[in-house]
């Protein structure tokens, strides 16, 4: 049984690398706009904190700073897009989709745009900045608007190859990016596409579904619970919409049980997604990780949040246990 698939081999080491997910999209912007003359950036007075700045230094003829003008920034990204540009719009997630979603809606998905949305400073990891600015609703918002593509890289390397695909993509994308540093689990050589999902560790026992930096989270609680006994496949999900059916119900058929994990709120997100495929198609018993319709806190750091909201490796261990409990074998 291979117990690492595209991954490091053993994610608790004490010097495993860390990186801001935000600082490999920054590098993988500057590829994408060498690979494509179309490529344009506009941001909101975050230019620097979202690192646009990587891709304002590399093409300044092609970047263009709104000031914290959000709407518009949406809006101009979408007639840049009419014109045969590949926009990339940014903020932080708070405030992009969060201010500006009814202009996503209007002039980027109605008329099927394919402008980028990078929303930066998402979920948990924007822990000094508290509840303000951990935008936890950004993933909801943008799975329920038609025509937009939504993803979520677990960690900066994946990130990286993520910007060159958006540019390539026909549809409206969103992808969002975390603030703190977060393990680097993936390799360059760690195939990426939009659309699949990766089963990164292979078991039989649950299924565990993970996405951004909650990845990391699961393979440690995978390690956790083989010390248990429990063999659990952990499968990561950087394309929440569409989702990648095949994959999960493939490996729910052979578990029986599923924990998803998640960070943010657990309305609407990936595991309401997972949770309506099952249930239409092959219902088991679903444990879903995420904020439970609470606001962010501030903290020095992102692992005091994510243990505050039950989000970390031990939480998901537990939970997966009870789960387990609940499965008709």
């Amino acid at each position: 049984m291979a117990h690492h698939l595209y991954v490091v081999e053993d994610v608790r080491a004490a010097d495993l690398k860390k990186e801001s997910i935000r600082d490999g999209f920054g590098r993988g912007l500057v590829e994408a706009g060498k690979r494509y003359d179309q490529v344009v950036a506009i941001c909101a007075d975050l230019t620097d904190s979202t690192k646009i700045s990587m891709f304002a230094e590399a093409f300044p003829d092609r970047f263009v700073e709104a000031g914290i003008a959000e709407q518009d920034i949406t809006t101009v990204g979408s007639g840049m897009a009419a014109m045969g540009k590949i926009p990339f719009v940014s903020s932080y997630a708070a405030f992009c989709p969060g201010r500006t979603w009814e202009q996503i809606r209007t002039t980027i998905c109605l008329n099927d745009q394919p402008v980028k949305i990078i929303g930066s400073h998402a979920g948990l990891y924007t822990s000094p900045d508290g509840a303000t600015h951990q935008a936890l609703e950004d993933i909801t918002l943008m799975r329920v608007l038609p025509n937009m593509v939504v993803l979520v890289p677990c960690d900066s390397v994946e990130a990286e190859k993520m910007a060159p695909l958006m540019a390539a993509d026909k549809r409206p994308n969103y992808v969002r990016l975390a603030r703190g540093a977060s393990p680097i689990l993936t390799m360059p050589e760690t195939p990426f596409e939009i659309g699949p999902a990766y089963i990164f560790r292979e078991g039989h026992d649950i299924t565990l579904v993970a996405t951004g930096t909650m990845t990391y989270q699961a393979l440690v609680a995978a390690d956790m619970l083989a010390k248990d006994g429990v063999q659990a496949e952990v499968i990561h999900v950087p394309t929440i919409k569409p989702l990648d059916e095949k994959t999960i119900l493939e490996s729910v058929r052979k578990t029986g049980a599923v924990v998803v994990a998640e960070e943010g709120q657990i309305a609407g997100g990936l595991g309401g997604a997972v949770a309506e495929l099952l249930g239409e198609h092959y219902p088991v018993p679903v444990k879903r990780i995420g904020v439970r319709d609470k606001f962010g806190e501030s903290a020095q750091n992102p692992e005091e949040l994510l243990k505050h909201f039950g989000l970390d490796a031990p939480h998901i261990a537990m939970a997966a246990h009870e789960t387990l409990s609940r499965r008709r074998d």
